[in-house]
């Protein structure tokens, strides 16, 4: 029999519905009080936060994720930022004395050439 947690008692305890994940939920009548003896665990497994992180670093995008996983993106998100902030800080490059770059191509407001037509 479940056992009240305010009042001790274990005599009177009627059902009184479920909570939204599927728990059942007592009142006592001793004392009026309603609690949950069994309660259930909430959120995702570690396996699929893993998983998500996984992709992540595989090149697969946030809502990509989430469709194939069946979680929504922004927890996808908040998963990958968590375990970002869990990294050690990358380690500072040392002095670069000389670095190339390819030749880039800007245009600003217009090209100079025509129109073809």
């Amino acid at each position: 029999m479940n056992r009240c947690p305010k009042c001790q008692s274990t005599e009177h305890q009627n059902r009184a519905g479920k909570t939204s994940v599927g728990s059942q939920r007592y009142r006592c009548m001793q004392c009026g009080s309603k609690y949950t003896p069994d309660k259930k665990a909430r959120g995702y497994d570690e396996t699929v936060r893993k998983q998500a992180i996984r992709l992540y670093t595989d090149g697969m995008n946030l809502r990509r994720i989430g469709r194939d996983l069946k979680v929504h993106h922004r927890t996808v998100s908040l998963w990958v930022q968590a375990h970002s902030e869990s990294l050690p800080d990358a380690p500072v490059p040392e002095q670069v004395e000389m670095a190339e770059l390819d030749e880039l191509y800007t245009f600003l407001m217009d090209k100079k050439t025509g129109s073809t037509f």
